[in-house]
């Protein structure tokens, strides 16, 4: 097949598709199961990863494939396992890394050598080169699932208790303005998606994202997507620039995937202009770190960490935490609230719990919400009143 691929690629820069170029450089006398093989491996190679990597992302078990200068990694349930799977020397790992960048359209080479993209199969791409990357090429790829968890999904799971799920509903029906916390690869965007699946249909969503990842099962959501500079510099639209943007499109829910800059200032302003029932995401370890994180991302636009605690103050109600645990499940440990008085402070008001199996009448319109015994936390008493006050 190596031997082969200079006409292949030949056939496809005259402008064949791949069955057409397999058919131009097979003999005569090739087997039908050998042109399979060679039209698989080509629409593979086309796609970015190639048949062996290919293969792995199908499995519905796999959630990474991590590619070191050393070996091929993939994980499973929450574990790492290593593979002995040969994908050739430095040079043919670097070749296969820009490959996929490209199928993925962004740029990676000597002068922008990390590259962050989405396969076309939504297969989320992170590549670094070498240099900065020591010893080799280091590729990052992150399943996606095709068809988006909804919250019925995450109970059955284990993710989301019952009782939790309740709470969640009225929170989405009330037009709370929430964030969701989490370390990376807890399944924030996961959970997002869910939230955004669960949202009424005639609401319009505007998701804003650095890379699209989220695909909620709803019938109205334009997606934003951020832009890098060209060759020339120039082109580049930044997640501040979508925010403004996004205001203008009369949103009904202002949704960001990830507050991870100066943008966080933007949406904060935005959640407090009218645009409530609004979501974003949010590295932090513990939701009562939330505010530390934001007067972080805060002081990248200049603002003093007065002024960010005062905004966000104002303008989020909820932070719901999910952590990876120790043996890989995705688990929402808490919903957490905004106490009413500054400085900002965040207080768990639920706590999920083995306990919490059986599940609570849900609450239509705006009757009573009452936790399960023993779910009570200290800031259960605000949370219910912010739920009866929207």
């Amino acid at each position: 097949m190596d031997d082969r691929w200079p006409q292949l690629r030949a056939q496809l820069a005259d402008g064949k598709d791949a069955s057409q170029a397999v058919h131009a450089t097979s003999a005569p006398t090739v087997s039908v199961p050998e042109l399979v093989n060679t039209w698989r491996d080509l629409r593979a190679s086309m796609a970015g990863p190639g048949r062996a990597i290919e293969e792995l992302l199908a499995d519905p078990a796999v959630t990474d494939v991590l590619i070191n200068p050393t070996g091929l990694w993939v994980d499973r349930g929450g574990r790492l396992q290593s593979t002995a799977i040969e994908l050739g020397d430095s040079t043919q790992v670097r070749a296969l890394a820009v490959r996929m960048a490209a199928a993925a359209g962004v740029r990676l080479d000597d002068a922008r050598p990390i590259a962050d993209g989405i396969l076309p199969d939504g297969t989320r791409l992170h590549a670094v080169l070498s240099p900065p990357a020591v010893d080799g090429t280091v590729i990052s790829l992150r399943t996606s699932r095709r068809q988006a968890f909804c919250l019925d999904e995450l109970v059955e799971c284990g993710t989301v208790d019952s009782h939790m799920r309740d709470l969640i509903d009225n929170i989405i029906t009330r037009r709370l303005t929430g964030f969701i916390s989490g370390a990376t690869g807890s399944g924030k965007t996961t959970l997002l998606t869910a939230l955004l699946s669960a949202f009424p249909a005639h609401e319009r969503i505007i998701a804003i994202e650095q890379i699209a990842e989220l695909n909620p099962h709803h019938p109205h959501v334009v997606t934003l997507t951020a832009r890098e500079s060209n060759v020339e510099g120039e082109g580049a639209v930044t997640l501040t620039d979508l925010v403004h943007a996004a205001m203008r499109m009369r949103p009904d829910r202002l949704v960001l995937g990830e507050c991870r800059g100066a943008e966080v200032v933007d949406v904060l302003a935005a959640f407090n202009t009218g645009h409530d029932g609004g979501w974003a995401t949010i590295h932090a370890n513990a939701a009562g770190n939330v505010p530390s994180r934001l007067i972080a991302l805060g002081a990248l636009a200049g603002m003093s960490p007065d002024t960010v605690a005062a905004q966000a103050h104002a303008a989020i109600d909820v932070v719901i935490h999910i952590e990876r645990a120790h043996h890989g499940q995705r688990v929402v440990r808490e919903i957490a609230v905004v106490e009413p008085e500054l400085p900002l402070r965040i207080t768990p008001a639920y706590r999920s719990s083995p306990l919490s199996s059986a599940p609570v009448p849900r609450s239509g319109g705006r009757s009573q919400v009452s936790p399960p015994l023993g779910a009570q936390e200290p800031g259960w008493s605000v949370l219910e009143r912010k739920l009866h006050e929207h």
